[in-house]
């Protein structure tokens, strides 16, 4: 079934494209939301001219897009969780988490833009922000563990040093408590 999308749709298509789908989809979500019209003869037509009177404000929103994509170029995010011993995630990293980065940065980006999969590891990883159909950028991710540098520097140095000089000290307090 061939639809005329109205709005974007991640992983489907942008607004104005004509796009098949199964029926199913098409008549039971896109229609009765309002996302999408069935692609007749007449309403391609309706489509066209409509698309050769905007071409100038087409041209514009693409212009738009292209300089928030050119903004974020360069832009790579450090995210810290927490993490268990074995590497995984308390939670996971997802696209609101990565456009709540992003606007700590001065970057305003709404999540439903952003495709990523949700994070569950440490790890390096990339984040899709589409502006525009053409306008596409790619944002490095790396997740880190909020309290690795500590719990690695921490026990290093001090351990050698604390249970030699510690341990003795507290069997020496515990039996005269007692």
């Amino acid at each position: 079934m061939e639809i005329i999308l109205k709005e974007d749709i991640i992983g489907l298509g942008f607004k104005n494209d004509i796009v098949n789908v199964k029926s199913g989809y098409g008549r039971n979500y896109l229609i009765p939301q309002g996302k999408g019209v069935i692609a007749s003869p007449s309403a391609k037509k309706v489509l066209a001219e409509n698309l050769k009177q905007q071409a100038h404000k087409l041209a514009a929103l693409k212009a738009a897009a292209e300089e928030k994509g050119n903004a974020l170029q360069g832009v790579a995010l450090k995210i810290e969780a927490k993490v268990s011993a074995t590497g995984q995630l308390y939670g996971s990293v997802n696209t609101a988490t990565v456009a709540e980065e992003l606007k700590k940065l001065g970057h305003e980006v709404d999540r439903k833009i952003i495709t990523m999969r949700d994070i569950k590891k440490v790890g390096e990883y990339v984040a899709l922000v589409h502006f525009h159909k053409e306008v596409t950028v790619e944002i490095p991710v790396t997740v880190v563990a909020e309290n690795a540098p500590v719990v690695e520097e921490t026990p290093a140095a001090p351990a050698a040093e604390a249970p030699v000089a510690e341990a003795p000290v507290q069997e020496e307090e515990a039996p005269a408590a007692e």
